[in-house]
């Protein structure tokens, strides 16, 4: 089975060889007019600028953590220092090319558009599959070459800790990337919506609003790039943290996961527990691959079933293989007695996700009952559309805890029962398995949620362009769906964040020896405490550091309006000064995002090296409440946001109306909550984990 790595790493080239193809295609197709041209000029630009100097502050507290491992962990020089530092490269790349695609497939998409949404959607589709691919493969590539350098290779006895390392590098950028992008993304969109649609009257997007064209950056670095970026941590973290807790579990490796590693490859249980992550992530890549290529605009049927198609065949052949892969991979290994039920933990995790991602959908979709009630709470002002927000939001968490620990129990129960009588631990190996069901498809799911950012920059571009309206009825209809394909991915992810933070969390207590969490411990408990107040504490940071941001664009494009002659009215030959617009969001995010994302890493560190077992209740405490905070801001910014479009559809009144202009207020409380805060939050609880995980050797 030593073949496992290598065909991961092949499977990882050929997902990267798909992206490039759409990359290709995508790049082939007509950016339409010379206005069209210039308007994705000015977003492409702004969008670089940003993801360079957000990439400058970022690497300096990469080099800083660089020092730190290589100091402070035994396995830090050269093996640690130089895993993390690969996660880190691997996690930006990842970035930097989903910035490229998006800013280049926008205006294209805009165009086909003029053409009808047959055209428009497989166009955007592979936009964000390029995306997706590029995610996936960068990540699932990174730990299988750390696999075949560090363990296969060079047989470091910390190679488990090494390993842990790379998943921490892709933390560290994707933290600081979703809360920069986040701040940056909201700032301009707040600030756009409250003065250009509520007191100026203006459409969205309409090209006299100074802040539009810092709206449309904000699409790419928050929702591309700090989106990218959160899914490539995500991922990559389901693969690391079995094959980690593997190691502690059923190795015998000691604290700072160190120990033999000689007896692998022989057809033990170790070699079997360590490689069957990387063949499952193997198998969703293929399966995403052939669900990718078979997304086609085909007239007459809905585009969501067009989008999802491709998600859902990719899921099911996962699902299937994966039954195939577990009785090959476990069938000879004298310690389980049933490697096929390991095989159906990983249809629990994939039938999980998607529940999740269901749920999320029916909350988030004018298609259902939630969005639409709260469309008609607009019909008594703005205050009863943020009551029935945050009541839908909060009511939403009951289906997503429910569905998490069904599955938690389930995968639990059939780990138990595949391993041997007098072997420990089966359960919650399973337990991370059912992670990486989740996201095994991720190359598929980031297609459709990458998709979403892409249309609604095309709808940008098609207003500011002046093209017909019934071009941006074909976006609109786009970024509608984008909306929901986005809150069933941060369902996807959330989920599989709670079960990776608990596989990670497993590792860190059996790292330090802790055997059991006494609630009675006075160290526990302040642990505990402290733990949920950090996941309340990030929140109010993120949203502080919008609202910060988003006033200071307020006051700028009021100064435009007041003091540009002619600018309001649309005279031509008047346009604003766009360039401030993105230099406000560009100061304020990267200002913004040092102390929430310090505290991610700074907390743990503090607490684990007074008291690891206070850390222990910590980590519990904010694994649990920013689950839930995760699952009620994502889901009541969605219900928000598609409850304006539903009215700007022609319902309760439509587009400038008293309902319309408190959907909009909704809209824009909605818009941290969805895009900001809790995306962040699912990384900060897996960031705190793996710091935890990471430096156990140092806390004792």
């Amino acid at each position: 089975m030593t073949f496992i790595p290598y065909l991961a790493a092949i499977t990882a080239v050929a997902g990267l060889g798909l992206a490039f193809y759409f990359n290709q295609v995508v790049n082939a197709a007509d950016e339409g007019t010379d206005t069209m041209k210039e308007l994705a000029q000015a977003i492409r630009e702004g969008a670089q600028a940003f993801l360079r100097r957000e990439y400058r502050w970022v690497g300096v507290f990469v080099a800083v953590m660089t020092v730190v491992i290589a100091i402070v962990l035994p396995y830090g020089l050269p093996y640690g220092a130089a895993a993390y530092l690969m996660g880190a490269l691997f996690s930006a790349v990842a970035g930097v090319v989903g910035m490229q695609i998006a800013t280049a497939a926008n205006v294209r998409t805009a165009n086909a558009a003029r053409e009808g949404a047959e055209k428009a959607l497989p166009l955007a589709f592979k936009g964000g599959a390029v995306m997706g691919f590029t995610v996936a493969g960068m990540g699932l590539l990174g730990v299988s070459l750390c696999y075949i350098i560090f363990v296969q290779g060079l047989g470091v006895p910390d190679a488990f800790s090494v390993i842990a390392a790379f998943g921490l590098g892709g933390s560290s950028i994707a933290l600081f990337a979703r809360i920069g992008g986040g701040i940056y993304t909201k700032a301009a969109d707040v600030g756009a919506d409250l003065v250009g649609k509520v007191e100026a009257g203006i459409p969205e997007d309409d090209p006299r609003n100074p802040a539009t064209i810092a709206d449309n950056v904000g699409d790419n670095v928050g929702d591309v790039a700090g989106m990218g970026a959160d899914l490539f941590e995500s991922y990559a973290g389901s693969i690391v943290a079995p094959i980690v807790l593997a190691a502690l579990l059923f190795g015998g490796f000691q604290a700072g996961i160190s120990g033999d590693i000689s007896e692998i490859g022989d057809g033990s249980l170790l070699e079997a527990a360590y490689l069957f992550p990387l063949l499952i992530a193997a198998i969703g890549m293929v399966a995403s691959i052939i669900g990718a290529l078979l997304v086609r605009g085909r007239p007459g049927r809905s585009l969501s079933s067009q989008l999802h198609f491709g998600t859902n065949m990719a899921m099911i052949i996962t699902g299937v293989v994966s039954l195939g892969a577990a009785a090959f991979v476990f069938g000879d290994v004298a310690e389980i007695s049933n490697g096929l039920l390991l095989g159906f933990v990983i249809v629990i995790g994939l039938a999980v996700g998607y529940a999740i991602g269901f749920t999320s959908e029916y909350y988030t979709s004018d298609h259902y009952g939630p969005v639409k009630r709260l469309a008609g709470e607009s019909e008594t002002g703005p205050a009863t559309v943020i009551i029935g927000g945050i009541a839908d939001g909060m009511i939403s968490t009951v289906a997503s805890v429910v569905l998490i620990v069904g599955g938690l129990a389930a995968s639990y129960a059939l780990g138990e029962a595949a391993f041997a009588d007098g072997v420990a631990g089966g359960g919650l190996y399973a337990a991370a398995l059912a992670a990486i069901g989740m996201l095994a498809t991720t190359g598929a799911v980031v297609a459709v949620d990458a998709y979403g950012p892409i249309s609604d920059n095309a709808g940008g571009i098609a207003e500011m362009a002046h093209l017909p309206p019934e071009v941006r009825q074909v976006t609109d209809g786009l970024d509608a769906l984008g909306n929901t394909t986005a809150a069933v991915a941060k369902g996807f992810a959330i989920g599989s964040a709670a079960l990776t933070a608990l596989a990670l969390f497993r590792s860190y207590t059996a790292a330090v020896g802790l055997d059991v969490i006494d609630l009675t411990s006075v160290e526990v408990i302040s642990g505990l405490f402290l733990g949920a107040m950090s996941t309340f504490a990030f929140a109010a940071l993120t949203m502080k550091s919008v609202g910060r941001a988003a006033q200071a664009m307020i006051v700028e494009v009021r100064r435009q309006f007041a003091e540009i002659p002619g600018l309001r009215e649309g005279k031509e030959g008047v346009k604003p000064d766009s360039a401030r617009c993105v230099d406000i969001s560009t100061q304020a995010s990267l200002r913004e995002m040092v102390v929430p994302g310090s505290l991610a890493v700074i907390l743990p560190l503090a607490v684990g090296f007074v008291s690891p077992e206070a850390l222990g209740g910590l980590l519990a405490g904010a694994l649990s409440t920013g689950f839930m905070l995760a699952i009620f801001m994502a889901n009541a910014g969605g219900a928000w946001d598609n409850a304006k479009k539903y009215i700007e559809a022609g319902n309760h009144g439509g587009k400038g109306s008293e309902q319309h202009k408190a959907a909009v207020t909704g809209d824009t409380v909605g818009d941290p909550f969805k895009d900001t805060s809790g995306p962040a939050m699912n990384i900060l609880i897996k960031v705190m984990t793996i710091v935890s995980l990471v430096f156990a050797p140092a806390f004792l």
